[in-house]
């Protein structure tokens, strides 16, 4: 399986898939113009990995900003690692966020509600 490395933009996050690792990357601001399109090769990714390795999956998410239509995007990722999860996979999220950026806890708040799996919320310097 490759890795997925997209470099961000001022209106899209910086995402580094590593198969090897087991370990996916997202930081940066997302309010791409068209989120299924951008997300659509993640979301496939999340896929295939999820179905042909037996590594544990870790997504580390140092978010600014998402638009309605980027966290739509997130919640199919954490449906499927939710999906996983429950049939015994090992998946954890770890969100870092700015402690002055009271809007991003909140959202990382939220997901978390929803998920059963290991979902850490920790502030960065």
């Amino acid at each position: 399986m490759k890795s997925l490395n997209i470099t961000g933009s001022q209106s899209t996050p910086t995402i580094f898939c590593d198969p090897d690792s087991g370990v996916m990357t997202m930081q940066g601001d997302s309010y791409p113009e068209n989120s299924f399109e951008f997300f659509g090769e993640v979301i496939e990714w999340v896929e295939q990995f999820l179905h042909h390795s037996e590594i544990p999956l870790q997504l580390e998410l140092r978010l600014i900003y998402m638009n309605t239509s980027s966290v739509k995007a997130m919640m199919d990722i954490f449906d499927m690692l939710e999906a996983a999860f429950g049939r015994g996979r090992e998946v954890r999220v770890r969100w870092c966020y700015d402690p002055d950026n009271e809007r991003v806890v909140e959202l990382a708040e939220e997901f978390k509600e929803d998920c059963t799996f290991p979902f850490d919320i920790v502030p960065h310097d």
